[in-house]
């Protein structure tokens, strides 16, 4: 007998923008930003930690890499959500931590491991001349770092930061097993009522690929941005080391 294949697109636009469907959308960019933003920050003090000469430092963030690129993401949201209050066994906290939260915060501290090594590499990509070469213009260490080795990380830096923001985006995707009502979580809530399964998956699986997409084309713009600032900022370098040796010749 011939296969029947029976899928509802009249299901899937009229789901596509239901409110419900909407709100979880809209939670998943909330979580996915917010955890992104946080990873960055991590993994900025994490990487100066790994780069840094005090060997305490060098192993606490050494450490952290390990433990959280080392084990799945759903097994810390587990731990923190599940784990976290049963060992503090404090109402209070209980009672804070949120599915919300915890999905943020979770997410926040895996990201952080991958951030700690993507800025790590940026830093280290940079020639130590370029270093030299700006306190030779009077640049304090933290100058420098901050006026002309971190931008010429971030050229670095930022594709794969906007690699590992996608995939964000979709890890979103496991705190709905903690009961985040995200974007998958709520499809499941409606599939599980009028049992439309493909459909409502359909659904789910647009939002996700128009969050890609638009994602990916904002990364490929700031890509662009920034080779163009790095063009601008090696010329103005090179014209104040050369304006700098005229005036040392000069003497």
């Amino acid at each position: 007998m011939p296969l029947a294949i029976e899928f509802d697109f009249g299901a899937v636009q009229h789901f596509l923008f239901n409110a419900q469907i909407r709100h979880g959308a809209w939670v998943t960019i909330q979580v996915a930003v917010i955890a992104q933003a946080l990873g960055i920050l991590l993994g900025g003090v994490f990487a100066l930690m790994r780069i840094s000469r005090n060997p305490v430092a060098r192993f606490v963030a050494g450490l952290y890499v390990w433990f959280f690129r080392g084990t799945p993401a759903l097994l810390q949201l587990f731990i923190l959500y599940f784990g976290l209050p049963q060992l503090i066994n404090n109402q209070t906290f209980t009672n804070e931590l949120t599915a919300y939260r915890a999905a943020i915060l979770a997410f926040a501290v895996n990201e952080g491991s991958y951030m700690t090594e993507i800025v790590r590499a940026g830093i280290l990509s940079v020639e130590s001349g370029q270093m030299d070469a700006a306190k030779s213009l009077g640049m304090t260490q933290l100058q420098a770092m901050r006026h002309i080795v971190l931008p010429q990380a971030l050229r670095v830096v930022v594709p794969p930061t906007g690699n590992e923001f996608i995939a964000m985006l979709k890890n979103t995707s496991l705190a709905s097993t903690i009961g985040l009502i995200e974007l998958l979580g709520a499809s499941r809530l409606i599939y599980s009522v009028n049992f439309k399964f493909m459909e409502l998956l359909a659904t789910a699986a647009i939002w996700y690929l128009a969050f890609t997409t638009a994602f990916s084309i904002l990364q490929a713009e700031l890509e662009r941005v920034l080779a163009a600032g790095e063009r601008e900022r090696a010329q103005t370098l090179f014209s104040r080391m050369i304006d700098l040796m005229g005036g040392r010749r000069g003497t």
